[in-house]
């Protein structure tokens, strides 16, 4: 039985996954800030014995060591985190942009990314396990309006790389999913008038980090995955 954390895990995304490893009979712990986003996530993944969830800031690396210890004990130990937790804010050229932009975006996708692996490697070094973390098409091909938020992005794909690189021989591999939109109510909701044929689903990336986190992707770590239409 799989062991696993899932950050952001009441979001668009995270749901998705957290369903699927729930019903591949995994057990999954989920921090949270928001009780409401929690209560409509177990209700809706009929599996509420199996899933557990507690108050925590991820970007807080003490407040990410006390949640994962806590998730380790409660399940019974930890061998898979998926690691979802992130957001996006573009506000227009970098000249209008405000200064705070790139350290919020920083601290969203890179330092929270950061402390939960941190957090979570006490965990999985003991038995083995994998981290799959997720970036952005933007990363790669960047865009204008959205500086802050493609650099971070790009600086989660290099922390990536590098903990694949330290943890190769001590059994913990590290991927990366890179998506293009991610079909979400929310992305709908905040661009209503972009194509989203070439969006990808929730459930197409959740069905990728799924393998990825499983003992059938052994042999993977450090790759950078596209996942949806370029």
């Amino acid at each position: 039985m799989r062991r696993a954390v899932v950050t952001g895990g009441t979001g668009g995304l995270g749901r998705a996954v957290v369903r699927r490893l729930l019903e591949s009979g995994a057990r999954v712990a989920v921090p949270f800030r928001d009780e409401r986003a929690y209560r409509e996530l177990r209700a809706a993944t009929g599996e509420p014995d199996a899933l557990w969830g507690a108050v925590a800031d991820a970007a807080d690396p003490a407040a990410a060591e006390r949640f994962f210890a806590a998730a380790a004990e409660r399940l019974g130990g930890l061998d898979s985190l998926a690691a979802l937790a992130g957001g996006y804010v573009g506000s227009g050229p970098l000249e209008d942009a405000p200064a705070s932009e790139l350290p919020d975006m920083l601290r969203i996708n890179l330092l929270t990314l950061h402390a939960c692996c941190r957090g979570a490697l006490p965990h999985l070094l003991p038995r083995g396990g994998s981290v799959v973390t997720v970036s952005s098409r933007l990363a790669e091909t960047a865009g204008p309006g959205a500086a802050a938020y493609a650099a971070s992005k790009a600086a989660v794909v290099s922390l990536t790389r590098s903990l694949a690189a330290e943890n190769r021989s001590r059994g913990v591999r590290f991927n990366c999913v890179v998506p293009t939109t991610i079909d979400t109510p929310a992305n709908r909701k905040a661009m209503p008038a972009a194509d989203t044929s070439k969006w990808t689903t929730p459930d197409a990336i959740a069905r990728v980090i799924e393998f990825l986190l499983s003992p059938e992707a052994g042999a993977v770590t450090g790759a950078v995955i596209p996942v949806g239409e370029r």
